[in-house]
This record gives structure tokens, sequence and C-alpha cells, in this order.
């Protein structure tokens, strides 16, 4: 069984638009270990984080993070340890355009 610590998923999302950041492929497991949040921007906004077993459709059990404030010119580091199975899904949701998400982890063959 291999193991590799990799960045897992980066994105730049639109405003108020729930974004797929990372799905587990085929015969792999994983953890993700944190997922780190910058706010580029001047305003303070928020944002969120879930997870979708197998790609489910939104819904409020999903979510580790929900409409959290992160500063203007800020970073946040969500250190979650999450496992997740091959097509389970990690999204994010931005209040405006300004964020940045960064992902990283473990992916595991299995």
């Amino acid at each position: 069984m291999s193991e590799l610590n990799k960045t897992l998923g980066q994105s730049a999302p639109a405003a108020t638009t729930l974004t797929d950041i990372y799905t587990v492929p085929a015969s792999k497991n994983v953890v993700v270990s944190s997922v780190i949040v910058c706010n580029r921007g001047n305003t303070t906004t928020t944002f969120r984080i879930s997870v979708a077993p197998s790609g489910a459709a939104d819904s409020n059990e999903q979510y580790y993070y929900y409409d959290v404030p992160i500063s203007k010119n800020n970073t946040f580091v969500a250190t979650i340890g999450v496992g997740m199975l091959e097509t389970d899904v990690l999204r994010v949701y931005a209040g405006n355009a300004d964020l940045s998400f960064n992902a990283t982890g473990v992916e595991v063959d299995v």
C-alpha cells in the first residue's frame, strides 16, 4: 500500500458558488489534513467547507465549517484530518470572489 502526501486541490471559486475542489479517485482513500483559506481581498467575508459522501447532493450534515468569517488579507488553516473514500467530494464556498482554497492530505492506494 503506497501513500502520497500532496496538494489535493486548489480553487479560487466564484462568489457564493459551492465548488468541488477534490474528488477521491478510484482505488484510493484519503485523509485531508488541512484546508487553507486565504482572503486576498480588502473586506471581511465568509467561507464554508463540506464533504459529500459519494458525491451526494449538498445537505446540512455535510458541513465542517459554515459561514466562518475571515478578515481581509488573512489566512485561516482548517486542520480537519477527515478521512474520505473513493468518489467522496470535498467542496468549498466563498462569500466573495477574493478567497483561495488549498487542500492538503495523503492519498493511500487500496
